[in-house]
């Protein structure tokens, strides 16, 4: 077994109304920054696990997302990295 760590991100669905967003989004252009436009406002998760290889860590961490740590109704999921711990 070789210990993987992995970086997710969780935002909100596109479509869906996201407050922190669109507060985010309304203080940039307040202070100046007129080109941003969406703002989505989420979760950055690192955890380490331990599988036989790194296709095995996505797997895990997949059905971790799909099972517990993103909401399927609200959130998308992407996972960012598997590296060697």
């Amino acid at each position: 077994m070789t210990r993987f760590r992995v970086a997710i991100h969780i935002v909100p669905r596109r479509g869906l109304l996201d407050p922190q967003g669109k507060a985010v989004s309304d203080a940039l252009h307040s202070l100046g920054f007129a080109a941003v436009g969406d703002v989505r406002v989420g979760r950055h998760l690192v955890l380490d696990t331990d599988a036989e290889s790194a296709e095995a860590a996505r797997a895990s961490v997949q059905r971790m997302c799909e099972q517990l740590l993103a909401n399927p109704v609200t959130e998308d999921f992407h996972i960012a990295a598997v590296e060697s711990a």
